[in-house]
């Protein structure tokens, strides 16, 4: 009886082991025989935000029917309705809605109405989607009779306009990822950028006037480019062309500080409520919120409308550098108030709409990166040439995959990874239930064997 319940399992560990190969087999053949992904699709220069639902919602519906969207702290989408009917379309495309008295275009209005006002430096507002209204910030520069009429100016406009006085002065960071030196002063490289043919840091435009000529800080540096385009007051944004016409090899990569660096994979425009990183030589790496979007801040040396307003820190000496994260780069570094011990409001120029105006594209690793010809030495490239690392705000390896990575590829079911383990593992199966019948045999002959002789 014992026997015959050993041949039922081998029997059936056989069958098993058959049928696993019958299965792998034909999992491997649908996988060669599939489409593979499409390499084209990825990287892509623009990234999808990450309140994508929200900016689509607030597309469609207009800017009279919501007021603007931000992501929560849990990440997920809110957009700013003035309307029920709005309420349930943002609802029923899986958002949260938040019924708002005043429209996107009434604050776009009030924004409108200050700028127009008298330009009074050390002030700056934003529209904050979040309370609804426009705030209104003054620096200890503003002295009280200017604050004053600026007041009376929002009062004329409505109670959605909200004042409030602030610490530090509001200036730009002239002086920050990896520093680049000028007459004009200090400041920080942003990202690598090219237009096809030669390739450029892309950096703030207070830095420096066009034709300013910039060197690294290590002792023996030469030349690393010239400034051949800007706009600075009104934007803040220009591009330094390198002096040999490449960025080298770790363009696509920022630095953030102890030999460490950043992968960046596409560009994007931030939410309210996201968070960001910040990097720059002065203060190194940081991270922190964005507030506010559509920012205008009236520096001494003028006025700059369109800023992405952060509760990030930053200090003198970091402006131009790098805003991302998640590996998307977002902005560089503009100018704001305070400082990294007490914290602060710091601005940044959004990247995209640089970049178009400017003509050029982001450098990113892969298909697009590598025909737009931008390799080039570790050493070469100011705020983007921190060996090998990836991610946003947590630096790790670039380079080579890991066993999380090689197993994820094993198990992609339009691999043919999957396929190979089943047929694998129905291989050692009907070896091993060949050997153990073998090896059954074999005891079961010795037992006869010295029963016969003896």
């Amino acid at each position: 009886m014992r026997h015959a319940r050993r041949r039922i399992v081998r029997r059936v560990a056989r069958l098993a082991a058959v049928g696993g190969l019958l299965l792998g087999g034909t999992m491997v053949t649908r996988a060669v025989a599939s489409e593979p992904p499409d390499a084209s699709a990825a990287p892509r220069t623009f990234a999808q935000t990450p309140s994508g639902a929200g900016g689509d919602l607030v597309s469609r519906l207009g800017t009279g029917r919501t007021a603007g969207h931000w992501v929560d702290s849990e990440g997920r989408p809110v957009v700013a309705v003035t309307d029920e009917r709005a309420a349930e379309a943002v609802r029923r495309a899986g958002a949260t809605a938040k019924r708002v008295r005043h429209s996107m275009s009434e604050l776009r209005s009030a924004a409108s109405t200050l700028r127009s006002a008298p330009r009074v430096a050390g002030t700056a507002w934003a529209l904050d989607y979040r309370s609804n209204e426009v705030v209104v910030r003054g620096d200890r520069t503003v002295s009280g009779s200017d604050w004053s009429r600026l007041t009376a100016v929002a009062e004329g406009i409505g109670g959605f306009v909200r004042m409030e006085r602030t610490e530090g002065t509001f200036t730009t960071r002239l002086n920050g990822a990896e520093p680049i030196l000028s007459t004009a002063g200090r400041c920080s490289a942003g990202f690598n950028v090219t237009d096809g043919t030669s390739d450029f840091i892309l950096t703030a435009g207070h830095c420096g006037p066009t034709g300013s000529v910039w060197f690294g800080d290590r002792p023996g540096d030469g030349q690393v480019g010239r400034t051949v385009a800007g706009s600075f007051p009104g934007d803040d944004f220009s591009l330094v062309e390198y002096a040999n016409g490449k960025a080298g090899d770790g363009a696509d990569v920022v630095a953030v500080g102890d030999g460490k660096g950043v992968r960046i994979t596409g560009a994007g425009e931030p939410a309210v409520g996201q968070r960001v990183f910040r990097s720059g030589s002065t203060s190194g790496l940081r991270d922190g919120r964005v507030t506010a979007l559509d920012a205008t801040v009236n520096y001494p040396e003028g006025t700059v409308t369109g800023l992405i307003e952060t509760d990030v820190c930053a200090e003198p000496g970091d402006s131009g550098g790098p805003m991302f994260s998640e590996g998307v780069a977002l902005g560089v570094t503009s100018g704001g108030s305070g400082d990294c011990a007490k914290g602060g409001t710091t601005f940044f120029q959004p990247l995209p709409e640089a970049m178009a105006s400017l003509g050029v594209r982001l450098i990113v690793p892969g298909r697009e990166g590598a025909a737009a010809g931008t390799s080039a030495p570790a050493g070469q490239a100011p705020g983007t040439r921190a060996p090998g690392a990836s991610g946003a705000g947590a630096p790790a390896p670039a380079a080579g995959v890991d066993g999380s990575t090689l197993l994820a590829r094993l198990t992609d079911r339009r691999n043919i990874g999957p396929g190979l383990l089943v047929v694998a593992g129905s291989l050692v199966a009907l070896v091993a239930t060949r050997w153990i019948r073998e090896e059954q045999d074999r005891k079961a002959y010795r037992r006869r064997y010295s029963a016969t002789w003896g």
